[in-house]
């Protein structure tokens, strides 16, 4: 764990080039692959995308490092433990599903890593067909110890919820804790080193990777600006190793190859496919100043697009402190039934509409065309607020991982880790039926229907 302050570089999806202070001049000039590079390193390119996908999609790196990434045994399978990619065998489940805070591992019981405390919750889709989503629970206690591990299935969208994450990419450095993600592309290495009990949630995309979503009337500014992306600079190890383990999660399972170096040994590198982080308090929050509750898509962070234009494989959207202002208005989450399945964590605090359900480190899942929306209680307290201006999520940040896929629940989080809540569709049961024509009179004040007591009472 590093004790100096890291330093990064800012932007989104831009051109960037790196090199280690140590090795001055070890990054190439005008060319990526020349006949002998400097210091005697090896050029290697790390490619995001197809080598003829359009320039402005087209994304690439090429690294100079000590020893090429080759150079390790064969992989050989590894247990899956409770990972999940096969959703056949798990029974669909349209219900309301909601967890409790998932239990991290006593450090006095066993050491379990990163890589060890991978939990799948649900998903859809097949890695061998590069088409689908997993969501997952990283519940650990202990650093990874020599070893790395690289995603050969699709993108880890990062979401720390207790405990910093120390990690090392071939990139280089960076520090990412609560209220911070990362985002680590598909087949780039790395390893996360921790101090005491650290939770979490991942976002995992197989069809494509993260942009910013597009801003439409929105103009040029606002929402994640591009400025506000973190990506590690350049940082080599030259060190033997007896054993190092490299990891490798490959069409849904687990395979290990043994090779005797440290694989973060990139000098110098450049190019626009990198590892970044983003500070969720960086977001620029959109909303409305007059009335109507705004769909919360306007507060996308990242957006995986699916072929289907406007249509995401999964969105990552955040809940964050704001100033709510809209007059004759129902503020919070409406009652919804949607196309898109929506999974929802918490990070600290409470979630404005379910403010004694969902607690930090739990989660709930409304599939697609499940109804949901605020408990009894929420409703009943928004409906009869004095609505002036107020300040809303302080001290909380709920997300929500939204995809346009239909989602199975695995049985780790169905059955062994006993987290989930059976009692969670019963926080809806207690709304009364309120209609009566008798009490109704149309309002031409605010030009709507609203419930007034009839003459004479």
């Amino acid at each position: 764990m590093t004790k100096e302050p890291l330093q990064y570089l800012r932007g989104f999806r831009n051109e960037f080039h790196s090199e280690d202070p140590r090795c001055p001049g070890s990054l190439p000039t005008k060319q990526n692959s020349p006949q002998r590079c400097p210091y005697g390193l090896y050029p290697e390119q790390l490619s995001g995308t197809s080598f003829t996908s359009p320039r402005e999609t087209n994304s690439r790196s090429w690294f100079y490092r000590i020893r090429p990434s080759v150079l390790h045994t064969p992989f050989k399978k590894l247990p899956l433990g409770n990972l999940s990619t096969n959703w056949e065998i798990f029974e669909p489940n349209p219900n309301q599903l909601k967890w409790d805070p998932f239990d991290i591992p006593c450090v006095g019981d066993k050491k379990v890593d990163f890589v060890q405390g991978l939990n799948t919750v649900c998903g859809a889709g097949d890695p061998k067909d590069r088409h689908g989503i997993a969501i997952h629970m990283y519940l650990c206690n202990a650093s990874m110890e020599d070893k790395c591990f690289y995603n050969s299935d699709g993108d880890f969208l990062i979401v720390p919820q207790q405990g910093k994450l120390w990690i090392t990419t071939e990139f280089g450095k960076m520090i990412v804790e609560p209220n911070e993600i990362c985002v680590l592309q598909q087949g780039m290495k790395f390893s996360v080193e921790l101090k005491g009990p650290t939770r979490g949630y991942i976002l995992e995309v197989y069809d494509n990777h993260f942009v910013l979503p597009p801003l439409g009337p929105i103009g040029a500014n606002g929402l994640a600006n591009p400025r506000g992306f973190l990506t590690p600079v350049a940082w080599f190890e030259d060190r033997e190793v007896c054993n190092y383990t490299v990891i490798n999660k490959f069409q849904g399972r687990l395979f290990a190859a043994c090779q005797h170096h440290s694989p973060f040994d990139v000098v110098a590198w450049h190019g626009n496919y990198v590892p970044y982080k983003y500070n969720l308090s960086d977001f620029m929050v959109i909303n409305t100043v007059s009335f109507d509750h705004a769909d919360p898509s306007i507060f996308t962070v990242l957006t995986c697009p699916s072929t289907k234009p406007g249509v995401a494989i999964a969105d990552f959207v955040i809940f964050p402190p704001r100033w709510s202002t809209a007059e004759n208005t129902f503020r919070p989450p409406y009652f919804h039934r949607n196309c898109m399945s929506e999974f929802m964590g918490l990070i600290y605090g409470a979630y404005e509409a379910k403010e004694d359900a969902l607690q930090p480190g739990g989660a709930t899942l409304h599939n697609t065309m499940t109804p949901h929306g605020p408990d009894s209680n929420c409703f009943e307290k928004a409906s009869n607020a004095q609505l002036v201006p107020e300040k809303v999520g302080e001290e909380t940040m709920a997300f929500m991982f939204e995809s346009c896929l239909s989602i199975t629940v695995s049985d780790w989080a169905s059955k062994t880790s006993q987290k989930l809540d059976v009692s969670y569709p019963k926080c809806w049961q207690n709304l009364k039926k309120m209609f009566s024509p008798e009490l109704m009179s149309l309002n031409k004040a605010t030009s709507g229907y609203l419930l007034s007591p009839p003459r004479g009472i």
